[in-house]
């Protein structure tokens, strides 16, 4: 397992391999998570790709909103991907060592598909606010060129600001320690085994959820505070509550994603004493969202609900 320092003398790394031990104070009986952890993860593969068919089958949803959508719809099954199966493995065959290169790409790699998610969310927040208080201007403002460069910017400036994190993590000095609490390859997690100073790396994944996510949820809160103040001077009530309809599914998957990510941040200040609820909570925040994003739209959104009805009806005339 442990390999001669001198074999490292290039990257510093002393361990060959780190290993996760899974969820912290319940090894025994963890195995048993995996029932609804499997569940979640096909039902967020199963449900997304479903949304990305009715999208692609549906002429009357080519527009911006469910172009948004199938790009989160992609990230949601990237995110889920990047971690359940090392868990999976895990917790069925106790397959627990992962190598350092694999820890710090899956390490990239959450972290990405994160900020790409938080990132989709600020740009279907501009779609609803340019289709609801300046809807003249809608079609010539929110094209698919539009769409091109929002999700393009997005996936450079996520891309780009989460290099740093493994970068970080694989210049520590892992001398002894290669036993993780964890179930994935979390920044926090990695470098607390480091034998050397590690307070860049917290520092500089702290600067970056609360700047890039901080910005996301500010510029998204601001943006919907507009939409509502233009829906209430809005004299039809069908008018209004359409537009509360839309926003609202929208909201409700925001609060999700933010509120977990708040409470993760918070939590790692706990892990000594309660190291199960970060691990637990970093697990089911990559996991839920993705499964629950595609049936809060598909409930809330009716051209959704029309396409998975035709989409069904289809598939029952093909059998």
């Amino acid at each position: 397992m442990f390999q001669d320092l001198g074999d490292f003398n290039s990257s510093k790394f002393q361990v060959s391999e780190f290993i996760l031990l899974g969820f912290p104070g319940i090894h025994s009986w963890q195995h048993w998570l995996s029932l609804p952890l499997v569940l979640l993860y096909l039902l967020a593969l199963s449900a997304n790709i479903l949304i990305l068919i009715i999208i692609n089958r549906e002429a009357t949803l080519h527009q911006p909103m469910y172009y948004f959508l199938g790009i989160l719809a992609v990230v949601d099954m990237g995110l889920a991907t990047t971690i359940m199966p090392k868990i999976l493995t895990i917790l069925w065959f106790n397959a627990k060592t992962i190598g350092l290169p694999e820890c710090f790409v899956q390490m990239y790699a959450i972290h990405s598909f994160v900020g790409m998610e938080s990132g989709i969310f600020v740009c279907m927040a501009i779609d609803r606010y340019v289709a609801i208080c300046q809807p003249l201007c809608y079609p010539s403002i929110i094209t698919k060129s539009f769409v091109v460069k929002a999700t393009v910017l997005m996936a450079l400036r996520n891309s780009l600001t989460t290099i740093p994190i493994p970068v970080l993590a694989a210049q520590r000095h892992y001398c002894s320690k290669n036993q993780i609490e964890h179930c994935l390859c979390s920044n926090f997690g990695v470098t607390s085994l480091s034998c050397d100073d590690r307070t860049i790396n917290s520092v500089y994944q702290l600067l970056l959820a609360w700047i890039l996510m901080g910005s996301d949820l500010g510029f998204i809160f601001v943006s919907y505070a507009l939409i509502l103040h233009s829906v209430l001077k809005l004299n039809s009530t069908e008018a209004t509550s359409k537009a509360l309809s839309t926003c609202t599914s929208h909201l409700i998957l925001i609060l999700f994603f933010y509120t977990v990510v708040i409470v993760i941040s918070i939590t790692h200040s706990a892990t000594m004493t309660f190291p199960l609820i970060p691990v637990l909570l970093n697990v089911l925040h990559n996991v839920i969202p993705p499964a629950l994003n595609p049936m809060v739209y598909a409930l809330k959104n009716k051209e959704l609900r029309q396409g998975l009805c035709k989409l069904l009806k289809l598939d029952f005339k093909g059998n």
